[in-house]
């Protein structure tokens, strides 16, 4: 059996020095915004891409494994590779990796992502019937956009109160309206359960390296499985009581991802709200929600929430360049994809256009919210509250961007939206 290329040792340090090691020192299931601030400053993933780009053109189009001591990982580097894996999940592709579970089960440890066979059948499904995942609107839109009103009129007043728009204040609306949506009005200050569930992120971004809080974990699910028995008309909570479940679907277990994708989600709309801020034709497009739409696929674009798309492989798998062992670790790194400028012409652009024209991930991987029977399952949900949200923040004008250099072209490839402000 002729195993695929394994990149040399100097490769091998280069892709852990550009690529692994800036996404994992970043937080990998909740940013640390000072060293978010530290890779902006470096545009580290404009590394990335360049050290991707050479491994490419060294080796060819993979998979490419490389030395690291007790475990196979491969760099995924061909277009054709990553509609495969995401097509073939969960077999031979498995969704559940090792480095998943050390890092989820510390908040969601029967959650669907890293669930196996019948159980993430079962879970999957419930999934997407609460988050209406084969619709392009959620049947609560009405209750959802009133929520995201409420708390963008409120946060609106503060900024102009204040003298301008940071993304502290941002975050504290955007987590009202989160709680509202999920769990209902009832939790809009329940500040407490998010900040419980953002210490166990923190935890979990060490994954198997940091004993898990059992004490804090239980604290946590205490208090959300009471919003949850209250199941109140017009949130999640009030479907997840309805949609029926079986004793391996675990509801509340799935909960916490929902709260997990909508903090991705806020910082994808804040950069939105950048991009349209710097682009001098957006101004008379905020009121269609087709465009703004896009403009959140492209803020997930140009600065993907989930860099890395992992995936283990169950069998051994065949390749053009050889044979892939199962238990092997396979890594799509979406910031490579998204902004190849060697490929893509679009790489550095605010191209909104792109996902106004058809699916774009058929002729070239741009996989914002990845693809295949592993695609999330809230895609539709988050998209419906993002542009909602902006066109109301848009409804008076645009907000100024602070800093209008930030986002000249070509655009930078890291981005923390922990710096950026806008003018009241």
């Amino acid at each position: 059996m002729s195993l695929v290329p394994r990149a040399s040792a100097a490769d091998t340090a280069g892709a852990l020095a550009d690529v692994l090691m800036p996404l994992t020192a970043r937080g990998v299931i909740v940013r640390r915004p000072p060293v978010m601030g530290l890779l902006d400053r470096m545009d580290a993933d404009r590394r990335l891409v360049r050290r991707m780009q050479r491994l490419r053109e060294r080796y060819g189009p993979g998979p490419l494994l490389l030395r690291i001591p007790g475990r196979e990982l491969a760099l995924v580097l061909s277009p054709e590779h990553v509609r495969r894996i995401l097509d073939e999940s969960p077999k031979p592709f498995a969704l559940a990796t090792r480095e998943k579970r050390g890092a989820l089960s510390h908040f969601q440890p029967h959650g669907v992502l890293i669930s196996h066979g019948p159980e993430r059948e079962d879970r999957r499904r419930f999934n997407e019937e609460v988050l209406d995942y084969h619709q392009d609107v959620h049947r609560l839109h009405d209750s959802l956009a009133t929520k995201v009103a409420d708390e963008v009129d409120g946060m609106l007043t503060a900024a102009r109160a204040s003298g301008g728009l940071s993304w502290d204040e941002w975050a504290v609306a955007w987590w009202r309206m989160v709680r509202r949506v999920v769990l209902g009005d009832a939790a809009r200050e329940d500040h407490a359960l998010t900040d419980m569930l953002r210490e166990l992120r923190g935890d979990a971004n060490w994954s198997y390296l940091k004993p898990k809080r059992d004490r804090l974990r239980k604290r946590f699910f205490l208090q959300l499985n009471g919003h949850l028995e209250r199941a109140e008309p017009g949130s999640l909570a009030a479907l997840v009581a309805f949609v029926p479940s079986s004793a391996e679907t675990r509801p509340a277990d799935q909960v916490p991802q929902w709260l997990f994708a909508f903090d991705a989600a806020g910082m994808a709309t804040y950069r939105a709200l950048a991009l349209l801020s710097a682009d001098p034709g957006a101004a008379g497009r905020t009121t269609d929600q087709a465009f703004l739409r896009a403009a959140v696929l492209e803020s997930v674009r140009l600065w993907p929430t989930t860099p890395a798309i992992l995936r283990d492989t169950t069998e051994d798998t065949e390749w053009e360049s050889g044979t892939l062992p199962a238990g092997a670790s396979l890594a799509i790194l979406a910031p490579f994809f998204h902004r190849d400028d060697s490929r893509l012409d679009i790489a550095d652009s605010f191209a909104p256009e792109t996902w106004l024209n058809g699916s774009p991930a058929r002729d070239w991987p741009l996989v914002p919210f990845s693809a295949g029977p592993g695609e999330c399952a809230g895609k539709n949900l988050v998209l419906f509250t993002a542009s909602t949200w902006l066109a109301r923040t848009c409804a008076a004008g645009v907000p100024a961007l602070s800093d209008r250099s930030t986002l000249t072209e070509p655009l930078p490839r890291t981005l923390s939206p922990f710096r950026l402000r806008f003018a009241a």
